[in-house]
């Protein structure tokens, strides 16, 4: 912030020419900057400078949500340790609950039975001693960690009001009382009396009811440091969800701010309304979906006797039902074997100059000025810098076994001065076309779904990025892919492991550049809720997941007054709750759903940025709720449809098979340094999966002309070959491609071993 607020300078520039000139300045040294004209000069400078203090600023603010998520997860420990030491203690209350129950159940006389509870009493240690134990009890029963926060937040009290003195937070909505509980803190700061008086307190609202009540356990008082811990982990979720911003921001900024304008979407609603089949009013909205709604839940009860896909217990529990899945014919299988036994062995580098003669993919990387390329023959340096970073050998590595082709200096050169992520993704899509010209695999999918899956890469635990993944047991990030049913991934993305997967699903299929276009959507449970429902439904997109904790969710109805012969039971809570959509919340807020929308279609916002905002519970934002309640219409109809269709299970799972088939062939092809992300800078890893994706796809573009090549070979010589064995293939062949080179070994060379002796 010493250099200056430099953002006045760019108010002219887009905030995507901001950070392409950002990227091209950190590319550069000093006497390059130097050999500019001074206005260019100064205008890569300032944007370099605005986005490192933007970026410095979203760093501060991740680094403040994950020290107040430690805190909470230290407390978490606390209490498991408290309940753990309770057991026995609670088995001892249990037993003498029973005594004083069997005392006053017996014929014995008033006078012996009291006499007999205080014995049992006085074997715990008597009255005083037994009501400490039930306060213990009670405290830690419910697996409230409130009163464990104290012990562990006063460690970082004097490092979190210090973040909030450097930042300005600002409230989104028409609640102002977090802001002024900041205020108050900070004014109060060196305050040291334990309690204060609720009078003198700030307006504690934003509070969930858990903090109110253990807030306000003393009628007239608060315990200050318990105050100040509930405005912190308030500050950490209302950030998440967008109800708070921060100045400078990108990621924890105003997402209003990035919106179309009012007046520009109403010029474009019709148009899009048209584009994607929606009506195009809120009545007409609302009034559709809530038919569609209607008539699948209708369908659904009168087709309950004859249906297959599932069944209603006398407890009213849902259980699906299952067949047993298809096998591939013994053609097929013989096939898929000689194929294999007939395909070329191949190394990676050689694959990659195949690919580029056939796609000139290299053509897409260069330096960032975009002037021409001076490196000495550079098409065979980008092809060895993505083998080097595409297999995760990294640079001194993949030198040492190029016997002398190229310095580890020039490769780590060329990867800063000729690469970014956007040109990656330029050049893998040039091969997800030639993938997509083959016959063959048209057999496999017509690309008209996609898959979405993310697989765990380790990394080094200090950095921003990593995160303990409690499904895979270890620290890293998401590499996160949408593969369409030809095998084809079009889209790849480096995400933590603590995020909700389902943040990013949408992304790969708006920011797809490939002549492959989906618009169904399969993932697994991460990927769906009821916002991203909704959000996917506004954007035309499909979205079928395959659900896990499906007796976890609840379906809605269209109307409270219907009734439902066979399945009701669906539409009820565990508390036996009818569920009914609010129609008129969904309507009143039709228009600024749509103004997202319209924003995320313009290249205004990300689907991303929204569903992070979106994807935390906020009781403030009615915009988050009436996305909700949007999801929770869509989501039904949806489920409707899963459980009564076996077809639709099977062709979803199919999808997930093949999207899980993809990661691990991108694993197998990152081989280098034990699979380990080894950078600590959030753009390198980005770009390390981005080179994966690049190899990844080259080799399945070399199986696949194999395979054909192959096929043609076998129908010459009058080998039977079908469509149906055909389909049953995979371009994911491992078999005959190697990945460590050729290595040599001369017996004709002799050396000699040195001396025993030292001779110091």
């Amino acid at each position: 912030r010493s250099l200056g607020d430099v953002k006045q300078f760019l108010a002219e520039i887009s905030e995507t020419k901001i950070r392409h000139f950002a990227a091209e300045a950190n590319a550069l040294d000093a006497s390059e900057m130097r050999d500019f004209a001074l206005p260019k000069c100064r205008t890569f400078l300032f944007c370099l400078i605005y986005q490192a203090q933007t970026k410095v600023t979203d760093d501060l603010v991740a680094m403040f949500c994950k020290r107040i998520s430690s805190i909470e997860n230290s407390a978490k420990g606390a209490l498991e340790r408290v309940q753990q030491e309770n057991r026995e203690k609670s088995g001892q209350m249990f037993s003498l609950v029973r005594q004083v129950a069997e005392a006053v159940k017996s014929d014995l006389p008033d006078t012996v039975a009291m006499n007999r509870i205080r014995d049992c009493v006085a074997t715990v240690g008597g009255p005083d001693s037994l009501i400490q134990s039930c306060d213990i009890l009670e405290l830690y029963s419910n697996n409230n960690i409130l009163p464990f926060l104290g012990d562990f937040y006063k460690n970082h009290r004097p490092l979190l009001f210090d973040f909030l003195g450097v930042l300005e937070f600002r409230s989104t909505t028409q609640d102002e009382s977090l802001i002024e509980a900041l205020e108050w803190i900070q004014e109060n700061r060196s305050l040291r009396k334990d309690t204060i008086p609720i009078s003198e307190c700030p307006d504690s609202s934003f509070a969930s009811e858990k903090w109110q009540k253990f807030l306000r356990e003393k009628n007239e008082e608060m315990n200050r440091r318990h105050l100040e811990a509930c405005i912190f982990f308030a500050l950490r979720d209302e950030l998440r969800s967008g109800d708070i911003a921060v100045a400078g921001s990108e990621e924890y900024g105003d997402y209003r701010e990035q919106l179309v304008s009012e007046e520009e979407c109403g010029q474009l609603l019709e148009e899009y309304c048209e584009e994607v089949s929606l009506p195009s009013t809120a009545e007409g909205f609302a009034g559709s979906l809530k038919k569609l709604l209607q008539t699948t839940s209708g369908e659904a009860d009168k087709s309950y006797d004859e249906n297959e896909g599932y069944e209603l217990d006398s407890k009213g529990i849902l259980k699906l039902k299952r067949r047993a899945a298809d096998k591939a014919s013994p053609e097929a299988l013989e096939l898929e074997k000689v194929i294999r036994l007939r395909m070329p062995e191949r190394s990676i580098l050689d694959i990659l100059r195949n690919t580029n003669l056939w796609t000139s993919w290299t053509r897409h990387f260069g330096p960032r000025s975009g002037s021409d390329s001076k490196l000495p023959d550079p098409v065979q340096r980008y092809i060895l810098t993505v083998f080097t970073w595409g297999c995760n050998l990294g640079p001194e590595q993949a030198a040492k076994h190029m016997k002398g082709l190229v310095s580890s200096h020039a490769l780590s050169y060329v990867n800063q001065r000729h690469f970014d992520s956007k040109r990656l993704e330029n050049a893998a899509v040039d091969l997800q076309n030639r993938i997509r010209s083959f016959e063959l695999t048209s057999l496999w999918g017509d690309g008209s779904t996609a898959a979405a899956d993310g697989t765990k890469y380790d990394m080094y635990r200090r950095n921003l990025m990593a995160e303990y993944h409690i499904r895979y047991g270890g620290w890293g990030g998401i590499a996160y892919y949408h593969v369409a049913n030809n095998y084809v991934a079009i889209f790849s993305r480096f995400i933590p492991c603590g995020v909700w997967e389902a943040v990013y699903i949408l992304d790969g299929l708006l920011k797809n550049l490939s002549e492959i276009s989906p618009h169904t959507l399969y993932s697994d449970t991460q990927g769906q809720s009821a916002p991203v429902f909704a959000l996917a439904y506004l954007l035309g997109i499909k979205l079928m997941p395959r659900i896990r904790n499906l007796k976890e969710l609840v379906f809605y109805k269209a109307e409270k007054s219907v009734s439902y012969k066979h399945i009701e039971a669906l539409f009820h809570d565990g508390k036996d709750c009818q569920q009914v959509i609010d129609w008129k919340l969904i309507q009143t807020h039709w228009f600024d759903m749509m103004r997202v929308v319209l924003s995320i279609r313009e290249g205004k916002i990300s689907s991303a940025t929204i569903l992070r905002k979106l994807g935390n519970y906020s009781r403030k934002n009615r915009l988050y709720q009436a996305f909700r309640e949007l999801g929770r219409a869509v989501r039904t109809e949806f489920l409707l449809r899963y459980i009564q269709e076996i077809v639709m299970r099977e062709k979803i799972t199919a999808g997930m098979n093949k999207a899980e088939a993809y990661n691990g062939f991108a694993k197998w092809v990152f081989f280098g340094g034990e699979g380990i992300i080894s950078t600590n800078s959030r753009a390198e890893q980005e770009k390390c999966i981005k080179y994966n994706q690049l190899v990844t796809d080259a080799i399945i573009l070399q199986n696949v002309a194999d395979q054909t090549a192959i096929v043609q070979e076998l129908l010459k010589e009058g080998y039977p070959v079908t469509k149906e064995a055909l389909a049953s293939l995979s371009p994911f062949v491992t078999e005959s491609r190697k990945r460590f080179g050729d290595y040599s070994l001369d017996m004709t060379v002799s050396e000699e071993a040195p001396e025993n002796a030292l001779g110091v």
